[in-house]
């Protein structure tokens, strides 16, 4: 039985790290890549409480966010040699980051979420919070963290 492993991408080196850790030690099973796209990126402020999304915006996300899944498509093509076949699959979600990949994971069997993390602390950590951090917290599966 293979295992279904879950990969959160956005274009750090940590991600690329997280996915270059997924494919060594799960070569031979079922990789999905996800990327999320926080609406809250495209959302323009009036200041007076209301604001509207912008579509262009939206728009260039979900091509960085193709862009990003080819990208992780080539790396593992790359990086694996001709025993490691892993079955890899894309998916782009729209959403707050933490619970998109939550989400996604219940939503899709998977068996394992590996991700990398910013490694914030202090102040930072405190105002950005942490999308690993909470993935950790409420995720049903297993979370590895790559630094």
């Amino acid at each position: 039985m293979t295992t279904h492993v879950l990969v959160p991408i956005d274009g750090s080196s940590q991600a690329w790290d997280a996915l270059d850790h997924a494919a060594d030690v799960h070569g031979n099973d079922r990789i999905t890549v996800i990327h999320v796209i926080n609406p809250a990126d495209g959302v323009a402020s009036d200041y007076g409480g209301g604001g509207y999304a912008d579509p262009q915006t939206q728009a260039r996300a979900r091509e960085r966010g193709e862009s990003l899944c080819e990208e992780a498509r080539k790396r593992i093509e790359e990086q694996c040699d001709p025993s490691c076949s892993p079955t890899l699959e894309t998916a782009i979600e729209t959403g707050q980051p933490a619970r998109a990949i939550v989400a996604y994971a219940d939503e899709h069997d998977v068996d394992q979420i590996v991700m990398g993390s910013h490694g914030r602390s202090g102040v930072a950590r405190l105002l950005l919070g942490s999308v690993a951090e909470t993935v950790t917290r409420r995720a049903r599966v297993p979370v590895t963290i790559v630094r």
